[in-house]
């Protein structure tokens, strides 16, 4: 990030500088009231409630004539609860990027230039006119050769110079105000700024869109009504993306009568179960589920469709999204306030009293209501806001996954208003973890677990020669009272043996899974035999040391307690 402004860049840190100025007080707004920031909010309310629709509109207008570098700006600060106030996340979120389409014949070069071979080679048909516009690019229905439907995305000529120059501006502003600004600090824009460019560039790289594609075409395999189009590779480059063309339309152009047509509840189950298995099994998800992402095919089927948008989660956030999703869907508010503290970074003055007593009473006034009545995005994004109000800045996974959520709150209400997303989540909660043990489960992760158990035990003896060398040598001073040497040796055969058990079990472990992904013949409940007895020999070995345990190292501490 560049350490000072640019004197070249003045002109855009002049109407930066006005869209900060004009909407300041919201953009503290979001934060809530605390004690040590003294905010000067110029006539806004703590909690947001003098922003209007009209001074939000105006944003979303201006973001538009700025261009798509700051279209895509207010769709990630759609995600910014702690940092917004409702009515402005309600108008960020519905930021489509809808525009007028590029020249006749300038989408068809770009694909001859990417492709290498002119459009009549390539194709056996292509539209001219798009089906649809996008600040980033155009979609444009075609066939190739062997008769497959394909919808070709083409990225608009110049598009990527003009995000990058875009961004250094954003950069350099962000970090000035860091730098010269608490407030700013405490906002984290910095921080911010680098996510945004991270998001940004996987959106102009139409590569990384297809690998998302292939991704969570393989998570959501197995689900019946839930499809992802693939991409075809041959005709994919970083500016155009050749894929299954999808014949359907987006839910929110569905007409009343429509809709009474479908087996919606199923629909809405299914749609919801599929982004819990995203979140919280692969740790991988559609970002941006708006309705115009989601497709009603004609065998009355969900498409998920523009994956220029995706997160992804480490394990521990996965871990702590469960946990907060179970508890806000019971209604358990130290659990919720637990697992926020847990996805959140605390800043200075942070205020746990508070902010516990904040979610209780917001799980308490909202644990009864349905989608109609209260989304359930919207149920995180003022758990959001209330955990940010005390001092507590929710990290990036929730403020993406209550993004997504109110997303699909509208998708999910559009299909069945009476769904309630609490009782989905509890009946969906049992097979989440099913798969996650699962996951955990794989030969691969097997065997990483039971080489890092190898080298611990491997490095143990090791360890425990320089400890024992350093105690005789005297670098290192312990006070011991009433020493019992015949016990130290007890206590050394004993350690010693567990050691050589860990090793073994270790063995087992891996031998098991090498036969288990080796050219095998017969087999037991699906897996070679082999597999079988070496685990076996494990879990024996295992046993044996537990047994151990509980017969000689229990009963000889109630003996010491005595």
């Amino acid at each position: 990030m560049a350490s000072s402004l640019n004197a070249g860049h003045a002109v855009r840190y002049a109407a930066l500088g006005r869209l900060l100025l004009k909407h300041r007080g919201a953009s503290l707004s979001g934060m809530g009231a605390t004690s040590d920031l003294d905010l000067d909010l110029d006539g806004f309310a703590p909690d947001g409630s003098a922003a209007t629709e009209e001074d939000a509109g105006r944003l979303v207008d201006e973001l538009i004539r700025m261009g798509p570098t700051f279209i895509k700006l207010g769709q990630l600060l759609s995600t910014r609860s702690d940092l917004l106030p409702p009515v402005y996340l309600d108008a960020l979120s519905r930021l489509r990027d809808d525009v007028e389409p590029m020249e006749p014949g300038v989408a068809e070069r770009v694909v001859e230039d990417e492709l290498g071979v002119r459009i009549s080679k390539a194709f056996a048909g292509f539209e001219p006119d798009p089906i649809g516009s996008a600040s980033l690019g155009q979609v444009h229905r075609a066939m190739l050769r062997d008769g497959r439907r394909v919808a070709v995305k083409v990225q608009r000529p110049g598009v990527r110079r003009r995000a990058l120059e875009d961004m250094e501006v954003i950069a350099e502003l962000a970090e000035f105000l860091d730098n010269h600004s608490e407030k700013a600090a405490r906002l984290g824009f910095g921080s911010m700024v680098e996510e945004f460019r991270g998001s940004l560039l996987g959106e102009l790289d139409y590569r990384r869109e297809a690998d998302n594609l292939k991704v969570l075409g393989e998570i959501l395999a197995d689900s019946e009504r839930i499809i992802v189009p693939q991409p075809v590779e041959d005709y994919t480059t970083s500016r155009v993306l050749t894929m299954d063309y999808v014949d359907g339309r987006s839910i929110d152009s569905l007409s009343p009568i429509r809709r009474t047509e479908l087996d919606s509840a199923d629909l809405a189950d299914q749609l919801v179960g599929a982004y819990l298995k995203q979140v919280l099994v692969h740790g991988f998800f559609h970002a941006d589920p708006h309705p115009g992402n989601v497709l009603l095919t004609r065998d009355h089927r969900l498409a998920l469709i523009d994956l220029g948008m995706v997160a992804k989660l480490s394990p521990e956030t996965q871990e702590q999204l469960l946990r907060l999703l179970l508890a806000m869907s019971s209604g358990d508010s130290s659990d919720t306030a637990d697992a926020l503290e847990r996805l959140g970074d605390r800043l200075e003055g942070y205020d746990p009293d508070g902010m516990r007593a904040r979610v209780a009473d917001l799980l308490l006034r909202h644990g009864s209501a349905s989608v109609g009545q209260l989304a359930a995005g919207r149920t995180l994004a003022e758990l959001a806001v209330a955990a940010s109000s005390c001092g507590l800045r929710p990290g990036a996974g929730l403020s993406m996954l209550a993004k997504a959520l109110l997303n699909l709150d509208q998708v999910a209400r559009t299909l069945d208003p009476d769904i309630r997303i609490d009782t989905i989540v509890e009946s969906h909660a049992a097979a989440v973890m099913r798969q996650r043990m699962l996951e955990t489960a794989r030969p691969a992760k097997v065997m990483r677990s039971a080489l890092d158990a190898a080298a611990f035990a491997e490095q143990l003896p090791n360890r425990l020669n320089k400890v024992l060398e350093s105690l005789a040598e005297g670098r290192i001073t312990l006070h011991l009272e009433g020493l019992d040497e015949g016990a130290v040796i007890r206590g050394a055969q004993k350690m010693a043996n567990r050691v050589a058990a860990g090793v073994m079990i270790a063995a087992f472990v891996i031998t098991a899974a090498l036969f288990s992904s080796a050219p095998h013949g017969r087999t037991v409940w699906g897996y070679p035999v082999l597999t079988i007895v070496f685990l076996g020999l494990a879990a024996l070995t295992a046993a044996w040391v537990a047994i151990g345990m509980v017969k000689r190292d229990l009963p000889q501490r109630r003996t010491g307690r005595r």
